[in-house]
């Protein structure tokens, strides 16, 4: 293990808390750490993703994630496909060696032992962290009829050398991949070499801050506040909120940390009714119908109507930012050009007035759905009509 990738070894050890159990293990969980914080934004436990020793089929390091969640258990996905009615799914398997090459016969052990692992009559013997993501990946493939699309198999196969595409590596690389394509299980298959230069560039991404760029044109500036730097109020394109909500590979970023209501699923009648307004022949009326999205940045770079924002989370918004991230992905990605989202943007470091604006902005006044239903037309001739009725 080169110096630098040792660094960084020791300082995700100390980040985490955990004591060192050796070069070999340290080094299964820092690529576990690195590939899977690549795939998923979301702050996780690393031990979950470990395979244990001895019987492992080749296999250091697996996650499956399902609707943007790692799943632990049937249970979870259970839970999952009662809120959304639909199950999206992509599996990370990673292999790591401390060594200083990829060898041929490596790459071709962890990929047999990623087709072992998805067959149906097994050859390999398998520990009871193997069996238990095994079983739990039966059960979501006993779903497949609640897919939206087949899952997204990724494989990456760590080592301290440099990646030179050697042609046979490649070859081997090719061959795993045609295997795995051959099963019919999967929309979409990744077999990557990941080497030190890789590896340290990925734990980086980690600790950066989330940033992005975006252009904010329809805004109005806010009065100046103390304690506030900047705040602005207006609305923003989906095209442009696409990239406040997602991340380069199209995954929703970590930004809702501090929201106090998780993503309550497309089940949950708020939910239901933005989506079909979304669908709706009408739905550039969604910018009016609309509450808008609060979003508070530490730090933001203006250039004209450029902004960049850091280290920001959507405080209010969880669930119309599911709800659109969810109507990205239904429609290939592609955002529709006319539907624009209200936006609340304020830049401030001050902890104290975080917390006030998101427990502001969380804080409503409950309404019973039958007062809702009060303001229907057909309720409002109903109360007229008993008034004639009734009337002296």
């Amino acid at each position: 293990m080169d110096r630098i990738v040792k660094s960084l070894v020791e300082d995700l050890l100390k980040s985490l808390e955990l004591s060192s159990e050796g070069i070999e293990k340290d080094f299964e969980k820092f690529s576990n750490y690195c590939l899977i914080s690549k795939e998923y934004n979301k702050s996780f436990d690393i031990d979950i993703s470990e395979t244990g020793t001895g019987d492992d089929t080749g296999i250091d390091g697996i996650a499956i994630i399902v609707n943007g969640q790692i799943v632990e258990n049937k249970e979870d996905i259970d839970f999952l496909l009662e809120s959304n009615n639909y199950l999206e799914s992509s599996y990370i398997f990673v292999q790591s060696k401390t060594s200083n090459s990829f060898s041929s016969k490596d790459l071709n052990n962890f990929g047999f032992g990623v087709k072992d692992f998805f067959s149906e009559t097994p050859k390999l013997r398998r520990n009871k962290e193997i069996e238990n993501f095994a079983e739990i990946s039966n059960y979501l493939l006993s779903k497949a009829s609640k897919f939206r699309i087949n899952p997204k198999c990724k494989l990456y196969y760590v080592s301290n050398g440099n990646w030179n595409g050697d042609q046979n590596n490649e070859a081997v690389i090719a061959t795993i991949v045609k295997d795995l394509t051959g099963t019919n299980l999967f929309s979409d298959i990744v077999y990557d070499p990941i080497d030190a230069n890789e590896l340290s560039r990925l734990y980086r991404n980690t600790k950066n801050s989330i940033t992005t760029t975006f252009l904010f044109q329809d805004k109005v500036t806010l009065p100046d506040l103390a304690n506030i730097k900047e705040s602005y109020f207006g609305i923003l394109p989906l095209v442009e909120f696409k990239k406040i909500l997602m991340d380069e590979n199209d995954n929703i970023r970590n930004v809702f940390y501090d929201n106090v209501r998780d993503f309550q699923g497309i089940n949950n009648p708020v939910n239901t009714g933005i989506i079909q307004t979304l669908q709706s022949n009408e739905s550039e009326l969604f910018t009016v119908l609309n509450n808008g999205i609060t979003i508070v940045a530490n730090d933001l770079k203006a250039s004209g109507n450029k902004f960049t924002i850091s280290d920001y989370q959507i405080v209010n918004g969880c669930q119309t930012s599911n709800m659109l991230y969810d109507y990205i992905a239904k429609n290939d990605k592609e955002p529709i050009q006319n539907l624009h989202i209200p936006i609340k943007l304020v830049v401030t470091d001050n902890d104290d007035v975080k917390n006030k604006i998101t427990i502001a902005t969380n804080s409503q006044t409950a309404i019973r759905r039958e007062q809702l239903q009060a303001m229907t037309d057909y309720q409002k001739n109903l109360e007229m009509y008993f008034q004639t009725v009734l009337a002296p």
